[in-house]
């Protein structure tokens, strides 16, 4: 018997002739406005992950899931303008991404890179097609939902208020810059988020409740609970049945 459905906990006889799917949180150490810890998305990301283990291994005797440590840095460069964020940029990241992606499959029949970081996303689909090109079962999945704001606003706060309700600041929460994201991309892509908020925040963080948080985290492990049931992936390794990337 498993001792638990931490990778870091089992040693390898445990793993020895199982059929593993395993999920991978990946997040990012950057700004999260004035009122967020730096590491938001792995706690998103890790905490859907170990969230949705129980339910996949209660649907399925023949396969064997596990949550492996989180990988909390990302590529975050559009953060930069403000102290705290540590980015490892997109050739990095992918390359990381495909070195620990040929090396568990070595032993795991599949993996699923559960992300936390929209900025990722780019990275994930050069990753994932190139594993999959070499014959590798790998996909990821999007923590998010349509129409959530951009960043550190009512969605991120919502959620942390539910996850980790005293690392939020609330006292410093004000509202960001709450544009839609698609008029922001010109100016952001020139001078990062500091171009267009000068605080960090995309969005409007003071309307966030614990009560919404723990919604969404619902939705989210369920999204990836069903996607993960289908294995159904499309042409950028992305796992359909969760958010859009």
């Amino acid at each position: 018997m498993m001792r638990g459905t931490g990778l870091g906990a089992l040693s390898w006889p445990e793993l020895d002739g199982s059929v593993v799917t395993l999920l991978v949180p990946l997040g990012a150490v950057e700004q999260h406005g004035p009122h967020l810890p730096l590491d938001t998305d792995i706690r998103i990301a890790d905490a859907v992950a170990r969230r949705a283990q129980p339910l996949l291994a209660d649907d399925s005797a023949e396969q064997t899931f596990i949550v492996a440590p989180g990988l909390p840095y990302g590529a975050s460069g559009e953060h930069e303008g403000f102290p705290g964020t540590v980015s490892l940029g997109h050739e990095a990241l992918r390359l990381v991404l495909v070195e620990y992606g040929r090396s568990a499959c070595r032993w795991a029949r599949r993996i699923v890179f559960v992300n936390g970081h929209g900025g990722n996303g780019r990275t994930l689909v050069e990753a994932a097609r190139l594993l999959r090109y070499e014959g590798r079962d790998v996909a990821w999945f999007a923590c998010g939902h349509p129409g959530g704001d951009a960043h550190a606003g009512d969605t991120e706060t919502s959620v942390l208020l539910h996850l980790s309700p005293d690392d939020v600041r609330l006292a410093d929460a004000v509202a960001g810059n709450c544009a839609p994201i698609a008029e922001l991309l010109v100016p952001m892509r020139a001078g990062g988020v500091a171009a267009v908020s000068a605080n960090g925040v995309l969005g409007d963080p003071t309307t966030a409740t614990a009560a919404r948080g723990g919604d969404l985290v619902g939705a989210f492990t369920s999204s990836l609970v069903s996607a993960i049931t289908r294995w159904d992936v499309d042409e950028r390794g992305l796992l359909r049945g969760g958010a859009a990337a």
